[in-house]
């Protein structure tokens, strides 16, 4: 398999007056095509930190991220948006969806962003099915459930069909069931089509759904 992904002897460190924290001390990550991954550790251990730079939405202090055979320290900020936008679809614990559109309006405008036209009736249907939201693309976020409206963030992450996924515990504030639908979601993306799959989490049954774990402890990669 290609590598899809790689960073080498990443850094963060976050300063509050004369005060540092090191978030992250020198990881390095070598995820192939088509891996289901999950990262696992105490809160503190800085593996939200290590996703988001993964997914350009922070800027290291040091060391090198390379997406697709491109450095994103050495790309332009508007280059390095476009490959965020067309490469990598986000899944956060807040839902972050918006109030005044339904489930499908939602999907719908992350595709509008994409790609700038309408989109696709029949891949939204799809995708909301899978979800089993079928019946739901016409609800608003307040008249879904907490755990409908993560599967709709889901959905939208999805819809544009990125090549890599990055999941901030996406079952941390779900039931079982709805764990559940949203793990299964994950696995059908990535056996039958292939995507990648970065998932943050601190559930080992949910690990367990993976194909490798990678565990960080003190910013750093102990095991895996």
């Amino acid at each position: 398999m290609n590598t899809i992904l790689q960073t080498e002897n990443l850094t963060k460190i976050y300063k509050i007056g004369k005060v540092e924290t090191h978030a992250l001390r020198g990881v390095s990550l070598d995820i192939k095509q088509g891996e289901f991954v999950a990262v696992m550790g105490q809160s503190g251990c800085g593996k939200s930190t290590l996703l988001h730079i993964l997914g350009g939405l922070l800027s290291p202090t040091g060391g090198k991220i390379i997406i697709d055979d491109e450095d994103l320290s050495k790309v332009t900020d508007a280059r390095r948006t476009d490959i965020r936008r067309r490469k990598i679809g986000f899944v956060f614990q807040r839902f972050n969806l918006f109030p005044t559109l339904t489930a499908d309006g939602n999907l719908r405008l992350a595709e509008r962003i994409h790609s700038g036209n309408g989109g696709n009736a029949e891949r939204r249907r799809e995708v909301l099915s899978l979800l089993k939201l079928e019946n739901k693309m016409n609800n608003k976020p307040l008249e879904l459930s907490g755990g409908e409206q993560q599967r709709v963030a889901l959905a939208r992450a999805v819809i544009n069909n990125p090549a890599i996924i990055l999941a901030d515990e996406p079952t941390g504030n779900l039931d079982t069931e709805n764990s559940h639908i949203v793990l299964d979601m994950f696995k059908e993306l990535n056996e039958r089509y292939g995507q990648t799959i970065i998932m943050i989490t601190h559930n080992p049954n949910a690990a367990e759904n993976c194909n490798r774990i990678i565990n960080m402890r003190d910013g750093l990669i102990i095991d895996e």
